[in-house]
Formats: C-alpha cells, sequence, structure tokens
C-alpha cells in the first residue's frame, strides 16, 4: 500500500506540474511578455525559485489527492467486508 500511495504521489506531481506550466504558458500574450520581462529583471535565482514554487504546488496538490484517493479506497475496502 505504501508502494501504491509513492507511486501514485509521484505520477500526480509531475502530470499536475506539467499541467500547471502549460496552464502558465498559454496566459494571454501581453500577459506572457510582462512574465517574460520581469523574469528577465529578476535574473537566474529568481526563474529557479519561480520552478521550485511550481512543482512544490504540484507535489502539495498530489499529495492531497493521493490521501483522498488512497483514504477513499481504504473505506471502500472496510465497507465492503
Amino acid at each position: 500500500m505504501i508502494k501504491a500511495s509513492l507511486f501514485i504521489m509521484a505520477l500526480l506531481t509531475v502530470l499536475i506540474g506539467m499541467g500547471l506550466r502549460w496552464r502558465q504558458e498559454r496566459l494571454d500574450p501581453v500577459a506572457r511578455a510582462e512574465a517574460r520581462a520581469r523574469d528577465r529583471r529578476r535574473g537566474l535565482l529568481a526563474r529557479g525559485k519561480a520552478r521550485i514554487d511550481l512543482w512544490i504546488t504540484a507535489a502539495a496538490i498530489a499529495s492531497a489527492a493521493t490521501i483522498l484517493l488512497m483514504g477513499g479506497l481504504h473505506w471502500i475496502r472496510v465497507w465492503l467486508q
């Protein structure tokens, strides 16, 4: 059960991270141009921090989803016995 939850969490983290990045790239062109200009001014550390923030957000969402999924499966198994 622990291996399954770790696998699900890792998979969801990657999928959610890709989705969040895709969503950021789909912003309207004006907001995207402003964000790029702001990132160039901030420098390398700020861009790295933004990427880390994205993956931490993805991991937090994935952990909540994993807890709900595995908890739901557990309670289904308890109710069926």
